[in-house]
C-alpha cells in the first residue's frame, strides 16, 4: 500500500488546473465550507451596496499553470458558452511571456455579461507555447 502511494505521488504534476467558482447570490451562508466562505467574502470587499455586489456576482475560473519545457512566449486560451447565447462560443486569452515557467490566470464573467449571457454551459482552457498546444482541460459538456 505504502509503495503504490509512493509511485502515485511521483507523477507528473498537471500543467494545467482548472479552479471554478460559481457565486449566485450576495448572501454569505454560514453553513458554506470556510475556504469557499473566505473566496466569496475576499471577493465581495469594497463593495457596500447590493447593486455593487450584484455586479460581482458570475463565474470565476482561476488557472493555475506549471510549464517549464518551453521558454517560448505563449497564451492561455479559455472558450466558453452560456445558456443565452446558443451555440456561440466566446473567448478570452491571458498572454504569457517569455521565460514564465509558472503562473495563475484569473478569467471572470461577471455583471452584466453574467446577467445578459446566463449560466456557463461548458468551457474549455488550452495553452500555447511558440505556436503549438501544451495542455488543455474541458468541462463535461465542452464538444
Amino acid at each position: 500500500m505504502i509503495s503504490a502511494l509512493a509511485l502515485w505521488s511521483c507523477g507528473s504534476p498537471q500543467v494545467l488546473d482548472v479552479r471554478p467558482l460559481h457565486i449566485r447570490d450576495v448572501s454569505t451562508a454560514e453553513s458554506d465550507d470556510p475556504m469557499i466562505r473566505g473566496d466569496r467574502m475576499r471577493r465581495f470587499h469594497g463593495a457596500v451596496s447590493v447593486g455593487e455586489k450584484g455586479e460581482r456576482m458570475g463565474y470565476t475560473y482561476t488557472i493555475l499553470w506549471n510549464e517549464a519545457s518551453s521558454p517560448d512566449a505563449g497564451e492561455i486560451v479559455f472558450e466558453y458558452q452560456q445558456g443565452s447565447t446558443g451555440s456561440r462560443v466566446k473567448k478570452m486569452v491571458h498572454r504569457i511571456s517569455d521565460g514564465e515557467t509558472s503562473g495563475r490566470a484569473e478569467f471572470a464573467i461577471l455583471g452584466k455579461d453574467y446577467r445578459e449571457g446566463g449560466r456557463v454551459l461548458a468551457w474549455r482552457c488550452t495553452m500555447y507555447r511558440g505556436g503549438r498546444e501544451i495542455a488543455s482541460r474541458h468541462s463535461y459538456l465542452w464538444q
